[in-house]
Formats: C-alpha cells, sequence, structure tokens
C-alpha cells in the first residue's frame, strides 16, 4: 500500500474589487472595501484614492496578506483603539481563506462612541460585508523555469511543453533560445527533471 504527499498548489483570492458596502452604528458609518493585491505599493495606492474619495473621514482601518508559500499580513487600527480594528479586519481575511487581498473599512464618526466592543463588532461586520459581495476565486500557485537550448532543440522542448502542458511566459529567440515557462506547483519538480535529463537542455529556477 503506498501513499502519495499531495502539496497544496492553490489558494483563493478576489477576482476584482469588490462593490462598496456601508455599515451604520449608532450614527457612525463604516464604509467596506476589498481589492485583491499582490504588494504593499498596490495597497497604498489603494488607501491613497480612499482618502481622496472620503476626506472627511475620521479612520482608515485595514488588514492585508500577502503570499502563498511564505504569509506577509498586518493590520492596522489607524488611531481606533489597540486591536479594535484591523485585527477584526484580519481575521475575516481569514475567515474566507483569503490571500493576495486588503480589506479597508472607513469610518464616518457620529457623535456617539462606541466602546472597545462595539469596535470590534463594527469593523469585523463591515469586513464580513464586503467580502460576502466579492467574488472569490481559486488560483494555482505556479512555478516558473528557464529553458536554454539551441535552435536545433526547439522541436523537442516544444513537444514537452505540449505534452505536459505548461504555460510559456517569454521566448527569447536568437542563435540561441530561452524560454520562460510556468508550471503548477505539484508538477515543478517533474517538470524540472524531465528538462535536466536532456542533453544540451538545461533549466533554471527563476
Amino acid at each position: 500500500m503506498s501513499s502519495s504527499v499531495s502539496l497544496k498548489d492553490t489558494y483563493q483570492t478576489l477576482a476584482a474589487p469588490a462593490p462598496e458596502i456601508l455599515y451604520k452604528e449608532k450614527n457612525s458609518k463604516f464604509y467596506g472595501y476589498a481589492f485583491p493585491v499582490t504588494s504593499e505599493e498596490e495597497i497604498k495606492i489603494h488607501l491613497e484614492q480612499l482618502r481622496k474619495q472620503h476626506h472627511g473621514a475620521v479612520h482608515f482601518c485595514y488588514a492585508f496578506q500577502l503570499g502563498t508559500d511564505t504569509i506577509y499580513y498586518r493590520a492596522n487600527d489607524d488611531g481606533e483603539p489597540s486591536n479594535s480594528a484591523g485585527m477584526p479586519i484580519y481575521g475575516q481575511i481569514q475567515s474566507f481563506g483569503l490571500t493576495n487581498v486588503v480589506v479597508v473599512v472607513v469610518r464616518f464618526f457620529g457623535g456617539v462612541k462606541l466602546g472597545v466592543g462595539g469596535l470590534i463588532s463594527a469593523y469585523r461586520t463591515a469586513a464580513q460585508m464586503v467580502l460576502q459581495e466579492a467574488e472569490i476565486v481559486e488560483k494555482t500557485i505556479d512555478i516558473y523555469y528557464k529553458v536554454s537550448f539551441d535552435y536545433k532543440n526547439m522541436n523537442k522542448v516544444m513537444r514537452i511543453i505540449k505534452e505536459n502542458n505548461l504555460e510559456i511566459v517569454a521566448q527569447r529567440m536568437n542563435e540561441s533560445c530561452e524560454i520562460d515557462i510556468a508550471t503548477r506547483k505539484k508538477n515543478a519538480e517533474k517538470i524540472f527533471d524531465i528538462f535536466n535529463h536532456l542533453f544540451e537542455i538545461e533549466i533554471e529556477k527563476i
């Protein structure tokens, strides 16, 4: 009896920015936003746009998670009591099983203090509402390789690419040829070995 270890090579994220939602609690307004992102630079751009859009708002609280193999996250309370905003938002990102996503909740103060418990509930609810409106998709974790070879081996390389349904990301055809390919993580070792055992063909991870 044999058993095989399966590598998880998919993750869930957003297909597109979610529609804006509005949650009201004791005259305070909480606007919820969610965006698919792959870098902190993208997150900064979204925050800047929201600050311009809601220049009268008091707090721009957010949480994000980036990465697949190595996870990086941050939760920001933006002036609200410690852990009353960012972490409840991040909890919803975890609850929905998402990565490469940022959720921002913009608060307009309504004159009535909600208390820490009320804030936790409001930010959590706003984050949950916006993620419920979002379109969630499953994507594959891909590994990228550069295959280098002489032109005479072109047919051999292209046959392997076709047989294994590999994605060609880029091609550079001169006297010597280079093709960048993408394969699902679970197939990466097999693909590397196929090319690595061929004479006059080199493969390296990029």
